[in-house]
């Protein structure tokens, strides 16, 4: 068996200009014209996205061993899966300002380049808390089990961004256009300077961030505490989020009880915190839960949710398609 190598400060920029690079070849030269991003074109680039993730997964075997490779895997489809939930939230804030869909992948990309400097923040202050105070687990797992458990019971409230403190706080230092001008999130209107709704709908779109990333962040903690794993797992969820979202947006109702499913993920993972014997719990709390599976059950939980809401939704086409 290799020996396991330490993780350099070269490694993270090497990652981080890899990920820099690569946004800018998607901005730059694949979407510099503004168009519409068909099913065809965003399935190929979620499969690309997934494939790279799944690339660097294997390079981490020899790197790292295979139990940081499975816990980079398990860390991305948590984070995948949880982001799903954040897919249909974008879908509705388009749907809302009736965003045109060749503006929609622009504010997408600026919404991932704030949401991957957001999430290292706090991944960041996360390990930090982690290294210095291990009891922070407990908070974690706690925080996950009860997150859960209230979004089995909570109703979709929708959008409403003028509950949104960030939206009034821009709004008091700036005018906002009542149109759109082109992809741009500033204009002048009668000489001033304004925001156009389009910067209104990308803020929308970092604050939903921010706050799936209160539930998604502390759950991957449950599955490593290894900070280059759960940056780099995270990287990975949020740059196959883009073209994730085109691919479901237009099927969200066959999704109806991904919902559950998500929150039996954060209710598993939060458990799987609480009782870790890492955490220091009392031994006869303790259970130890493989990482392989941890994968099989996060998977597992995912695809049942699917599973159940395509066949509940063709079992009502039946119905209707009967009745008349």
């Amino acid at each position: 068996m290799p020996a396991v190598m330490e993780i350099q400060a070269w490694h993270w920029v090497t990652f981080v200009a890899a990920v820099l690079f690569f946004l800018a070849l998607d901005l730059g030269v694949f979407h510099r014209k503004d168009h519409e991003v068909k099913f065809k074109e965003a399935l190929g680039w979620t499969t690309l996205w997934f494939l790279l993730a799944m690339g660097f997964a294997g390079g981490l075997v020899p790197w790292l061993g295979k139990e940081a490779a499975t816990e980079f895997v398990t860390g991305y489809i948590i984070e995948l899966s949880l982001s799903m939930d954040n897919v249909f939230v974008i879908a509705l804030i388009f749907a809302y300002f009736r965003v045109p869909g060749k503006y929609q992948h622009r504010v997408l990309f600026w919404g991932i380049m704030g949401a991957l400097l957001m999430r290292g923040v706090m991944i960041g202050f996360g390990a930090l808390l982690v290294q210095q105070f291990t009891w922070v687990l407990y908070i974690f797992g706690g925080f996950l089990l009860i997150t859960g458990i209230k979004m089995c019971f909570a109703d979709d409230e929708g959008v409403h961004p003028d509950k949104n403190p960030i939206i009034k706080l821009v709004k008091k230092f700036f005018p906002v256009t009542a149109a759109f001008d082109g992809h741009k999130f500033f204009t002048i209107e009668n000489g001033k300077r304004a925001l156009t709704p389009l910067a209104i709908v990308l803020l929308m779109v970092e604050t939903t961030d921010l706050i799936f990333a209160l539930d998604s962040i502390p759950a991957i903690f449950a599955i490593t505490t290894k900070p280059f794993i759960v940056f780099t797992s995270n990287v990975f969820a949020i740059l196959g989020l883009r073209s994730l979202y085109f691919v479901l947006a237009g099927a969200i109702e066959y999704f109806r009880y991904l919902k559950y499913g998500l929150a039996i993920v954060l209710a598993f993972v939060g458990v799987k915190m609480l009782i870790d014997p890492h955490n220091q719990a009392p031994q006869w709390f303790q259970a130890k839960i493989p990482t392989n599976l941890s994968l099989l059950i996060v998977v597992g939980i995912i695809a049942a949710a699917i599973v159940i809401s395509v066949v509940a939704m063709r079992r009502e086409a039946k119905e209707k398609s009967s009745a008349k």
